[in-house]
């Protein structure tokens, strides 16, 4: 079995991780930003990357010391390459390529959102290509068939906001405190959904992608009328988001049965755009009312549903490592010259999204 140094650097959360091919995670250390982030409500990216100049050598280093490991009995090392903050993405990429060059071991530069993608199949042994996943954190909130290994057919993005952006921001209009996604989860549990009057942005239109800028400045709008408390506010938001993500995840699902079965009809060998389960990855995931929504909604197209478990959607070392490990038995290694990048979306060849910037 191949052995995988991860390294990971992106955002707020410095990680280091020891996989295996086998789907064995011998190490994993992360440190976290949340005391440096939180008197800004928001991740300072200047803070971050000196955050995991810090943090990240002696991260590697006691990732190797738990599993008994030496940088020299290590296969490959993987690290994510973008997107991201771009400060943080150079130190873990450059920390990467060093570490490579020093011990003459393969560089896998791992696109962040496909360690997300790649995650679930960590976690799942059964997961086959391909299946139909919802990618949904602070920075992104997609739709994707994965197809395999370095292959993702983009069906929608968002067009402002991601799903997790917008919690993120509700939180701050709230005063909850940092992380925002939490918070608003915790501060949800005591208040009623029904209560505030808040817009699904784009629910039940023909246009499959996301757009949740609305909804939180509608969510402001309700902080200012002071006629709920923060937890009604937060718990309708919540369910706002929920019926968001239902509605298009169930209009791709859809989507993606009809073009199968056009297929069929042309070609019964072809069976690429087939899904063998609903997943859900990213930090956004660990919500438990999005993921019992979902779940409820894989039911009912009778799909099986694969979630990571909490500790895996949010970002961390070994779904770089293991996506490291999937490119790697792939034969897809790196040269010392890649460049850290601010975006790069899994699907280049996507049409752009109506009205989306850089994020699509």
């Amino acid at each position: 079995m191949a052995l995988i140094l991860g390294i990971e650097s992106s955002c707020d959360e410095t990680a280091a991780a020891l996989v295996t091919s086998g789907r064995e995670i011998l190490a994993h250390r992360l440190a976290g930003q949340e005391a440096e982030h939180t008197p800004y409500g928001g991740v300072v990216p200047e803070i971050a990357a000196r955050a995991h100049v810090e943090a990240l050598t002696p991260l590697v280093e006691a990732a190797l010391a738990d599993a008994g490991k030496r940088l020299n009995d290590v296969d490959a090392i993987a690290a994510t390459a973008g997107p991201g903050l771009i400060g943080g993405v150079m130190v873990g990429l450059v920390t990467a390529k060093a570490l490579a060059l020093a011990a003459n071991k393969p560089l896998v530069a791992v696109n962040h959102l496909e360690g997300h993608a790649l995650s679930p199949r960590l976690a799942e042994p059964d997961l086959a290509f391909p299946y139909l996943l919802l990618l949904v954190s602070g920075g992104h909130c997609q739709l994707l068939l994965v197809e395999g290994v370095g292959r993702y057919r983009r069906l929608a993005t968002t067009i402002d906001d991601a799903a997790g952006e917008a919690f993120d921001k509700t939180a701050k209009l709230l005063g909850l405190g940092f992380p925002g996604g939490p918070a608003v989860e915790r501060a949800a549990r005591g208040g009623d959904p029904r209560a505030v009057p808040l817009p699904r942005p784009l629910v039940g239109t023909a246009d499959p992608h996301f757009s949740f800028a609305g909804l939180k400045s509608a969510v402001a709008r309700a902080r200012d009328a002071e006629r709920w408390s923060a937890a009604d506010i937060s718990a309708s938001f919540q369910q706002a988001v929920v019926d968001c993500l239902v509605n298009r995840t169930d209009k791709a699902i859809k989507s993606v049965r009809i073009e199968r079965s056009r297929d069929t009809l042309l070609d019964c060998a072809r069976s690429e755009r087939s899904m063998s389960a609903l997943v859900v990855a990213g930090g956004v995931a660990a919500n438990g009312a999005i993921r019992s929504a979902l779940q409820a909604l894989a039911a009912e197209h009778d799909l099986p549903f694969v979630a990571p478990p909490l500790w895996l959607c949010t970002d961390n070392a070994a779904m770089i490592a293991w996506a490291g490990a999937e490119r790697f038995a792939a034969g897809l290694t790196d040269q010392l010259d890649t460049p850290a990048r601010a975006r790069w979306p899994l699907d280049p060849a996507a049409a752009p999204a109506r009205g989306a910037g850089v994020k699509a």
